[in-house]
């Protein structure tokens, strides 16, 4: 039997083969099109990128940025209480866009160290 995970407790992070960069103010989020090179190298139509960008827009972006390894999803909702303007179900909405993020495969979860 698994023991249940509380989305609360965990700490979101970045996956290594996701780079950001920066449009205005807005995250971008570019990864490979392939994960093996020589599949991207034989299958890559010419002219296309290797890479995918995904933009973010002005949430995403904030959410984006305080992921960073070291932050909780419960530290992400309480840090962007005032940006959210404590909007009715603004956590729900943090929580979900996370679990989006990791569905895609942009983060991964880590469990909180237990002391």
């Amino acid at each position: 039997m698994k023991n249940k995970i509380n989305l609360l407790e965990v700490i979101p992070l970045r996956k290594n083969h996701i780079t950001t960069e920066w449009v205005d103010d807005c995250a971008v989020i570019v990864y490979p099109r392939f994960k093996s090179k020589w599949i991207q190298r034989f299958l890559l139509p010419k002219g296309m990128s290797p890479f995918i960008r995904v933009r973010l827009e002005e949430h995403g972006t904030a959410v984006w940025n305080l992921i960073d390894g070291e932050n909780s999803v419960q530290d992400i909702i309480e840090k962007l209480a005032d940006y959210f303007k404590n909007e009715k179900d603004y956590e729900f909405r943090i929580s979900t866009y996370i679990s989006q993020l990791h569905k895609d495969g942009f983060i991964t979860y880590a469990l909180p160290v237990q002391p």
